[in-house]
């Protein structure tokens, strides 16, 4: 079957206050709009057809998802779709491994930490991957620049404190994720972040952004952003060690585990394990354990996350990574007829432009910009129209 679904809308203060009533049709508030939920996370299940997701997955879990699905993960959606908008930075954070997960789990578990409580750490024993794909041009810091880079970058900004803080650095006879690791680890343990983050704002803002390296400029405007709402946060000075992305919509980037990441501003399709397992590092008032997100972090430096989308069909592009729990398709028929990908799995698609056309057996349902459905496992689809919408299955 092919069934209308519902998600729901997460309300977090960094959100935009109008780009996800715009996609939905809906009247803007007063208040920010973060994250559109669909899937069937425990804390907001979407609906399919008026009932609870989990419902009617118990009622037939392998033709609502599928026997691979099911053998491989259980009678539960593997991946959660969201749909975010922020306009003000997310907290920098990481996400472990499955080994990693199960562990933690466990531990905090036995040791009787309540699952809602402040300190917990580690909310299910599922790892959590996840892929951006932008809708309009977005940022984010993601993952560790190369160390020596960030030291030159620091000392042509003019923080000299900071500067030597950061001096190892520099120190190229130590492997580089050393060097990341002991810096990061200084960084997020020191007594007074407040001096550090006040010298680097008022570096960044006395900077001539007209005489500078693009880098440098683009650095300071990092420490302008971050440092005004986080005065004393050593978040701030963690982001000093990442880079910076920028994504044009339609660009996507993947964040495997142990990937210290942080989204600035944009809006775009998110998609992720169904997971609630969030090791923060920073740049919120929300718990932080140094210590369990140094274990889990991956140090080494890289260039660049992002992923090309690779053709599947005319009007069918999928975005790899190598998540066996969730597969992201972007699906644009362009009037024409198109298979829906994942046949034998349980799909959803959400709609984000004009408007597409699922039919099976004689039985259609069209599906407008800001709607979205969920296509059974056992139901083989096409698609049609003038639409551009994304569909999530699980990665196997």
């Amino acid at each position: 079957m092919i069934l209308r679904m519902k998600g729901v809308v997460q309300p977090y203060a960094w959100g935009s206050k109008t780009f996800l009533p715009e996609l939905l049709g809906t009247e803007p508030t007063d208040e920010p709009q973060a994250e559109l939920w669909l899937g069937a996370h425990p804390s907001a299940p979407a609906t399919l057809d008026g009932r609870s997701i989990d419902e009617v997955i118990a009622a037939d879990p392998e033709g609502v998802l599928g026997k691979a699905s099911v053998e491989e993960f259980g009678p539960r959606l593997s991946y959660l779709l969201k749909v975010l908008a922020a306009d003000e930075p997310l907290s920098l954070q990481a996400h472990p491994s499955r080994q990693q997960a199960e562990e933690g789990y466990a531990r905090e578990e036995k040791a009787g930490v309540a699952r809602d409580a402040k300190d917990r750490l580690f909310k299910d024993d599922w790892p959590k991957p996840e892929l951006l794909c932008a809708l309009i041009e977005s940022e984010a810091l993601c993952g560790f620049r190369s160390p020596s880079t960030t030291y030159a970058l620091v000392a042509q900004l003019g923080a000299f404190r900071t500067r030597e803080l950061l001096a190892p650095l520099a120190d190229e006879s130590v492997p580089e994720p050393e060097r990341i690791e002991q810096v990061f680890s200084k960084v997020m343990r020191l007594e007074d972040p407040e001096s550090y983050v006040s010298e680097l704002r008022t570096a960044a803002n006395s900077l001539d952004a007209g005489s500078s390296d693009a880098d440098v400029a683009l650095l300071a405007d990092t420490v302008r952003r971050l440092s005004d709402p986080y005065p004393a946060d050593p978040g701030v000075l963690a982001a000093l060690l990442m880079n910076r992305v920028k994504l044009q919509p339609g660009e996507a980037m993947f964040l495997d585990a142990g990937n210290l990441h942080a989204y600035l501003h944009g809006a775009g399709i998110e998609i992720m394990a169904n997971s609630d397992n969030v090791l923060r590092g920073g740049l919120t008032s929300k718990h932080v354990d140094v210590e369990e997100l140094v274990s889990i972090l991956d140090f080494r430096p890289i260039a660049d996350d992002r992923i090309e989308p690779e053709p599947v069909s005319p009007g069918v592009v999928r975005y790899p990574t190598p998540a066996t729990e969730f597969a992201l398709w972007r699906v644009s028929p362009s009037g024409s007829s198109v298979d829906v990908p994942a046949t034998e799995s349980g799909r959803a698609l959400v709609m984000v432009e004009g408007s597409i056309t699922l039919s099976s057996e004689g039985s259609e349902i069209t599906v407008e910009r800001g709607q979205a459905a969920f296509v059974e496992a056992a139901t083989a689809a096409a698609a049609s129209g003038d639409g551009t919408g994304f569909l999530a299955g699980p990665g196997l």
